[in-house]
C-alpha cells in the first residue's frame, strides 16, 4: 500500500466565532478580523508553495482524491474558546487558499491544546485516494459537481 501524501504546517489561532462575522443593516458579512485571517493564510500557503512543501502534486491530489483535516489548536486557556468554533474558518481558508471544495473533507481530527505564550493552529493535511464511505453504498461520481 502507498504511502498517504500529507503535509504539516502552522498557522495563526482563527479569531473565535463571534468575531467573524458582523451585521451590516440586515446583513451578516465577513469582519475584518476573519479577513485578515484568510489573507494571513493565503500568505502562509503560498510560502509553503514557493519553499516547496506544498507541491502541484500535492494539491492534484487533493482536488483527485478525498481529505484528512487534523487541527490541534493551541489556545491561550483552556475555557475561554470552543474546540470547533476554529474549524470551519481554518478549514474554508486553507482549502479555498488552494482553490479546493471543502466537500472533500470526509476526515476530521480536532485537538484542544493550551499554549499560552504562543496561540496556534498545528494543521496536518493528507490526501487520501481510495476513501470507503461504507459497505452499503458504492460512490459512482459526481452527477454535475466538479
Amino acid at each position: 500500500m502507498s504511502e498517504i501524501p500529507r503535509v504539516r504546517f502552522t498557522l495563526p489561532l482563527p479569531p473565535s466565532i463571534n468575531n467573524q462575522y458582523v451585521q451590516v443593516g440586515k446583513r451578516r458579512v465577513l469582519s475584518k478580523e476573519h479577513k485578515a485571517f484568510k489573507k494571513r493564510v493565503r500568505r502562509r500557503l503560498d510560502s509553503l508553495r514557493v519553499d516547496g512543501l506544498i507541491t502541484d502534486a500535492f494539491i492534484a491530489a487533493l482536488k483527485q482524491g478525498w481529505i484528512g483535516l487534523f487541527l490541534d489548536f493551541y489556545f491561550e486557556s483552556p475555557r475561554r474558546r470552543d474546540l470547533d468554533g476554529g474549524l470551519k474558518i481554518t478549514q474554508d481558508a486553507i482549502l479555498d487558499g488552494m482553490g479546493i471544495n471543502d466537500n472533500r473533507v470526509v476526515d476530521i481530527h480536532l485537538i484542544k491544546r493550551i499554549a499560552p505564550t504562543n496561540p496556534r493552529v498545528e494543521v496536518e493535511l493528507e490526501a487520501i485516494a481510495d476513501w470507503q464511505f461504507d459497505d452499503e453504498y458504492v460512490y459512482l461520481g459526481d452527477e454535475g459537481g466538479e
